[in-house]
């Protein structure tokens, strides 16, 4: 007898183009949300976006709470709710990068309530997923949690937002790639949960920031889009697998051991690409695809090895011979690399000399 069942949460309305930033009030009463928001931003994107948003919702005789953050901690998610308590409001909408969306995301889950993405740069793919991700001392966190009701990105504003961090966004993406891969070995050698319309998904938006990378340059509204639509497209496949697997294999265990042995160093986008780089190789030796994935990366000016990365050549060989330990997720690193093998995977890839 076939018992199966999921349920899957997506965003009801995605917004993307120029100048739809005029639009968040529309798309707040197709929602029919009703009461005050709670507006969760940080300083640059305050004065970018959220006050020309807020002074929209004050025309439309609604005034949001406003909580502004510096960076991204469980300090500021707990400051966030007490705020919505405090100040009795009904939804929440993050206004920014990820942090403020992150932070916005993992408050409304605790709330049990409601809330809109507005990203001001195209970072990642947590404007739209169902994942939040928030530091910790030496390490990061990555919680489930709600996907927005809905996402409204404006390309003009996409557009004028620090170059390094479209890039840091493109290569979340194209680092899709080696999470499937990762994720069908998983599948393969232990029987885990797996999704292909979730795995198809996520490799077609990869696809598609590998096939226009040379598309994607500074300062172009189109690149945003490109982007954007890469990103929304990751972060549905995630919802879609009720997992981070889509997008998440051993190039963000890498990643995310880089942010305890070198923090603060490089932008997460740029280390997942790197880490793609050296899994890609792992994944099909000589004659695999890992210099197409390099190609892309060098082409919309990410960076493809440590020195780009900021990082020297042995964090680089320690976090590929320890990222396994981080968490009970099975991918080509297996149950880890000795330092020889890091090392050459590392040399042949370009990514250490």
């Amino acid at each position: 007898m076939f018992e199966k069942s999921t349920w899957i949460r997506l965003p009801r309305n995605v917004v993307v183009g120029h100048g739809v930033m005029d639009e968040v009030v529309d798309v707040i009463d197709d929602l029919h949300l009703q009461g005050r928001p709670l507006f969760v931003t940080s300083p640059t994107p305050k004065k970018v976006a959220a006050d020309p948003i807020a002074a929209d919702f004050a025309a439309a005789g609604i005034d949001p709470a406003i909580v502004t953050v510096e960076r991204a901690t469980f300090d500021a998610v707990e400051r966030v709710i007490e705020t919505a308590e405090a100040e009795n409001v009904a939804y929440l909408v993050g206004i920014g990068g990820g942090k403020a969306i992150d932070i916005a995301k993992m408050a409304s889950d605790h709330l049990s309530m409601g809330f809109l993405s507005i990203p001001t740069a195209a970072s990642h793919d947590g404007i739209v997923s169902n994942r939040g991700s928030v530091p910790d001392g030496d390490t990061r966190h990555s919680v489930a949690a709600e996907p927005p009701l809905a996402v409204v990105a404006d390309t003009a504003i996409l557009a004028e937002a620090p170059w390094e961090l479209t890039t840091a966004g493109c290569a979340d993406i194209i680092s899709n790639y080696t999470a499937v891969m990762d994720w069908r070995l998983a599948k393969r050698l232990k029987d885990v949960e797996y999704s292909e319309y979730a795995a198809a998904l996520s490799e077609m938006t990869a696809e598609i920031l590998v096939d226009n990378a040379d598309l994607v340059r500074p300062g172009l509204e189109e690149s945003a889009w490109i982007v954007t639509k890469a990103l929304v497209s990751s972060g549905v496949a995630m919802s879609i697998a009720s997992s981070s697997r889509p997008a998440s294999g051993a190039e963000h265990l890498f990643s995310h051991q880089l942010d305890r042995l070198a923090p603060g160093a490089a932008l997460h986008g740029h280390q997942v690409g790197v880490g793609s780089i050296m899994t890609a190789y792992l994944h099909g030796g000589e004659r695999g695809f890992w210099r197409d994935i390099r190609d892309a990366l060098s082409s919309i000016d990410a960076p493809t090895t440590a020195a780009e990365l900021g990082i020297d050549d042995e964090t680089v060989i320690e976090a590929l011979t320890t990222c396994h330990e981080i968490r009970d997720r099975y991918t080509i690193l297996g149950d880890g690399m000795n330092e020889r093998a890091a090392r050459e995977v590392a040399t042949k890839t370009g990514v250490i000399d």
